[in-house]
């Protein structure tokens, strides 16, 4: 009988800011709404940091920045206005990182298999994904209501790993945001964050496992993580 082969080694991708400069259309998105409420719009430059812990999230900071709080229903109208405006815009300006496809195809050859974990809603992470022309390259795509949990708990990250088919001793997550960092520490997977990435600090400070300024650079740092792979 011949013994089953491992799971191949996994990729976990956060979405924006990692592996999509979304933050164009996610701003309108919020600028969008606010102009509804009667408020001013906010620079995507200043609004950078507001993105990556999902849209209701979005939308409260962007009220907040204008010293509006809104009560839990109220939040859920604009997120549900929110979701509508924005998938139908949903690639207006989004462009997937430098170097992102080359990394891909690289991986993919090397027999990685990839996966993302987002806090993103997975309809619109999912629609992104195919504008961009990339969906299917992933075994699973996985957003804030594809659990019961999200990030930064780690079983968001382990059940993705686990919907996508890998192990998670063979899995490295690669993020932009403490969020991610914090989700991998949580799952006690290996993180590689990007520094270009929607964060109100450093992705340094945050002590993930390796830094990298583009995509070009993923192979190597995955390479040093992924030895203890080989040496399992």
């Amino acid at each position: 009988m011949l013994q089953d082969l491992p799971p191949r080694p996994l990729l976990v991708f956060d979405l924006d800011g990692t592996l999509a400069d979304t933050a164009g259309d996610l701003v309108a998105t919020l600028n969008a709404i606010l102009a509804r409420e009667g408020l001013a719009p906010i620079e995507t430059a200043s609004a950078r940091a507001m993105v990556g812990a999902g849209a209701r999230a979005l939308v409260q900071r962007g009220l907040k920045a204008h010293g509006v709080e809104a009560s839990e229903a109220r939040l859920d109208e604009l997120f549900t206005d929110f979701l509508a405006y924005y998938e139908a815009h949903i690639a207006d300006e989004t462009v997937l990182f430098p170097g992102v496809c080359a990394a891909l195809d690289r991986f993919e050859t090397a027999g990685w298999s990839f996966a993302v974990c987002t806090n993103k809603i997975e309809y619109p992470s999912v629609l992104l994904l195919t504008a961009l022309g990339v969906a299917d390259r992933f075994g699973a795509i996985c957003g804030k209501d594809t659990f019961a949990v999200s990030k930064p708990n780690g079983a968001a990250l382990l059940q993705t790993i686990a919907k996508a088919g890998g192990d998670p001793r063979r899995a490295i997550m690669v993020g932009d945001s403490k969020t991610d960092i914090d989700t991998a520490r949580n799952a006690n997977i290996p993180v590689v964050a990007v520094n270009f990435g929607y964060t109100d600090q450093p992705v340094e400070a945050f002590k993930p496992d390796k830094v990298i300024g583009h995509f070009n650079e993923l192979w190597d740092a995955v390479e040093k993580l992924s030895e203890v792979f080989r040496a399992a």
